[in-house]
């Protein structure tokens, strides 16, 4: 009687530790392909996991026995050593045909949502590489529904990928809820169960070091964010995981100027997507110096802009979010509030934080009138009928891009197309200059197309 699981395996490419099943990795019908744990190209050596070079450790004691080395770039991983071994088995496509109607999604997508729709199943079927390029809030999830449809459809296994845990996470119920009858599995770094083979999978980016030519369609969610963009490990990933012949759809709000250039030479295909589905322009962000804001909001508070904002907000019963450019700095505000504002229902929030996805729920079931965050919240989330202010806007940690996606946040749905975001500064820079203009670029094309009807 077979004692195993061998699915835990297609288009998997993992190391013995992490597979619990031994009698699946002895067993030699299989055929499983078992391979080192570093690549060597031309006298260097290089991880298979994420293709990182490998250099020697002095004094490196392994179980080997051996002088041995390890990879450092994907160590948060599990430890690939020169002697560990990968085990591997090809994508079968193994999938029970999922019952009627596939698709459960009642709503309704705009003539642009629509256009855009056909366009991203039309390269899904040719095996194509497309970017859907759609400011916050055009509703870039439902556009993807007919496409992941079709893939469904045809046999084909299908990759929602993002750099932020958090998008997953606000990603999952929503595709479940969509695909029902389909078999899902969301992988994250602290996911409580067992991986297992599915047919249609949500996941973070880092995941995909785990996975060898699996996939017939990956999407990847915002390209531009942290990691990603600025990870060849990660890019050199979800091009591992993904089959020769596949379709590549990339989506984002904010691509960067060198996505720009290959949409206007036409060396990619995209679809733009101006205006929100409904019909509304994008909130236009409002410049406020706050001189000396470090200083003044931990030591002089009654006094600021930003803390009369604040209260001013809590009188309204206006709820918001409000951004802060690193941790420790927020912990020492999250202080200072907590005694200037007692009985505020408030939380922070940050990527090191364990009770995060908690307090983003807790904010989503309108339990808290604010929520301090750093970026970590930049994209992917929404929340109903909010504000946003920035502290601190001048911050490098605000980039172009995350500072249009910042102000993203707000209006989101067509119950409440409005709200404020406000860019509290003490000095402009380039990068708040940019954001306000891409904004305002976005929002004159829409209106130039008749996509704006509600001002």
């Amino acid at each position: 009687m077979k004692m195993y699981d061998e699915s835990i395996l297609f288009g998997r490419e993992v190391m013995r530790q992490e597979i619990n099943e031994s009698d699946l990795i002895n067993n030699t019908q299989l055929k499983i392909e078992i391979t080192s744990g570093f690549v060597k190209r031309k006298e260097k050596e290089y991880c298979r996991r994420c293709n990182a070079s490998v250099y020697p450790i002095p004094h490196n004691e392994c179980y080997c026995k051996q002088p041995c080395t390890y990879c450092t770039n994907c160590i948060q991983m599990g430890k690939v050593r020169r002697c560990s071994k990968f085990y591997h088995l090809p994508e079968p496509n193994l999938f029970k045909k999922s019952a009627e109607p596939i698709l459960q999604w009642k709503g309704t997508l705009s003539q642009q949502q629509e256009e855009a729709s056909k366009e991203i199943v039309q390269s899904i079927e040719q095996n194509e590489t497309r970017l859907l390029w759609a400011v916050a809030g055009a509703g870039k999830t439902e556009m993807l529904f007919s496409g992941i449809e079709t893939a469904i459809r045809q046999n084909k296994r299908i990759c929602l990928a993002s750099p932020r845990v958090d998008v997953c996470l606000e990603l999952a119920p929503r595709i479940r809820k969509a695909f029902p009858t389909v078999t899902t599995n969301v992988l994250y770094g602290e996911m409580e169960t067992a991986y297992t083979y599915t047919q249609l999978v949500i996941a973070t980016t880092h995941q995909l070091y785990r996975f060898k030519e699996a996939f017939d369609l990956l999407i990847i969610d915002e390209i531009d964010a942290f990691p990603y963009k600025v990870d060849d490990s990660l890019q050199f990933a979800a091009e591992k995981s993904r089959k020769k012949e596949s379709a590549l759809i990339y989506l984002t709000a904010t691509p960067d100027r060198n996505y720009q250039k290959k949409i206007r030479q036409n060396k990619i295909s995209a679809s733009i997507l101006p205006a929100r589905y409904h019909g509304h322009p994008l909130p236009i962000p409002v410049k406020v110096k706050e001189s000396e804001w470090k200083r003044r909001l931990l030591n002089n508070t009654y006094k600021t802009k930003i803390y009369k904002k604040i209260k001013e907000l809590l009188r309204l019963e206006k709820r918001f979010l409000l951004f802060v450019p690193n941790i420790k700095w927020m912990n020492q505000f999250e202080l200072v509030l907590r005694k200037c504002i007692p009985g505020a229902r408030f939380e922070a929030v940050h990527s090191e934080d364990t009770e995060r996805k908690k307090k983003v729920q807790k904010m989503r079931d309108e339990k808290l009138e604010f929520l301090i965050t750093t970026t970590i919240l930049e994209r992917g989330v929404t929340f109903k009928n909010i504000d946003v202010l920035v502290i601190g806007a001048n911050d490098p940690i605000y980039t172009e891009s995350a500072l249009v996606q910042i102000a993203g946040r707000v209006g989101r749905s067509p119950d409440y197309p409005t709200g404020e975001v406000i860019y509290y500064h003490d000095g402009l820079t380039r990068d708040i200059k940019r954001a306000i203009k891409q904004i305002q670029r976005m929002n004159r094309i829409a209106k130039s197309k008749g996509l704006i009807k509600n001002e």
